[in-house]
């Protein structure tokens, strides 16, 4: 099996060194970059299978690095490392197309943990079968691909996020049922927690106002258990 490929974009160059000796003696393949230009650059230089970049960085910051890459890639997975932990930092983190998020100081341990769930949800993705490219919702018409939801009586689209267009995604996909919020936040956070399944919330409300123009359309909560998109 191919060695994973990590991208490591981080400015404390001590942290560097023992993170990627510790990765690369585990079997990784570490290529690092100190600063948002350079890891953009490298980025698809290299063409990871994994993206470690922290969010405070010279240059180019880390949200804005993956702000540009999610533009052309919306496959890789992302893992932001930072010592910023407000709630805004972290839904910002995720709206950009974030996969997972790491605060500093962190185990060594726990970062493997964490690359090792991120190629798993990768690997799994990657064998899936093709799923539906494109949906109809009520007056709407919503691309995954181009993560874009347009309104077609007036022609209006809107360019989701990255969190968003996964989550309705997911909701069309299951179209009528009701698709488990632990499996959601599980799914696109990693993580099943009380202060994600705040963040969750942000997204639910961003989605609704979007698809606000049609009355017929409804993502309805199922007190305990989770969502179901409905289109009457």
């Amino acid at each position: 099996m191919p060695t994973t490929k990590i991208l490591l974009v981080e400015d404390e160059k001590t942290l560097v060194q023992i993170v990627s000796e510790t990765l690369r003696s585990k079997g990784y393949t570490v290529e690092t970059a100190y600063d948002g230009a350079e890891g953009l650059k490298r980025f698809f230089e290299v063409h990871p299978d994994i993206l470690i970049a922290d969010v405070m960085m010279p240059h180019l910051d880390g949200f804005e690095m993956v702000r540009r890459i999610r533009k052309t890639d919306n496959r890789t997975p992302v893992l932001f490392l930072t010592a910023k932990s407000t709630p805004d930092d972290v839904v910002t983190g995720f709206e950009l197309g974030a996969n997972d998020y790491l605060k500093k100081p962190f185990a060594i341990q726990e970062l493997i943990v964490r690359i090792k769930a991120l190629m798993g949800k990768a690997y799994m993705t990657d064998r899936q079968e093709p799923e539906q490219n494109e949906y109809t919702l009520g007056d709407y018409h919503f691309i995954p691909a181009s993560q874009t939801l347009e309104y077609l009586p007036k022609s209006e689209t809107v360019n989701l996020s990255h969190r968003e267009t996964e989550i309705l995604r997911r909701l069309c996909r299951s179209k009528g049922e009701v698709v488990p919020m632990q499996n959601l936040l599980l799914d696109l956070w990693g993580d099943d927690d009380f202060f994600n399944a705040r963040s969750f919330q942000v997204f639910i409300t961003r989605l609704r106002r979007h698809l606000s123009q049609d009355p017929r359309i409804r993502i309805i909560n199922v007190r305990g258990t989770g969502y179901k998109l409905i289109v009457e």
